[in-house]
């Protein structure tokens, strides 16, 4: 575009608009990523929930196998 400052109003409004379209644009492209880092990261949460899960059970497991304590006994 012309680096001079647009003279009729109607120059004025489509440099605008643009402006605006190419604004839009960039922020469709920021969602998309966004959006994608979100579902990584939920996925990996997810992830990290199951291993949690299986990482208790185990120790609840191990912790079952523990023979009684004197306190315990009595």
């Amino acid at each position: 575009m012309d680096s001079t400052p647009p003279t009729h109003p109607i120059e004025q409004i489509a440099q605008r608009v643009e402006r605006l379209l190419q604004q839009h644009a960039e922020l469709q492209r920021s969602n998309e990523l966004l959006s994608a880092q979100v579902a990584a990261l939920s996925q990996e949460r997810d992830s990290l929930k199951s291993r949690l899960k299986a990482a208790r059970a185990r120790v609840d497991a191990l912790i079952e196998r523990l023979p009684p304590t004197p306190k315990d006994a009595e």
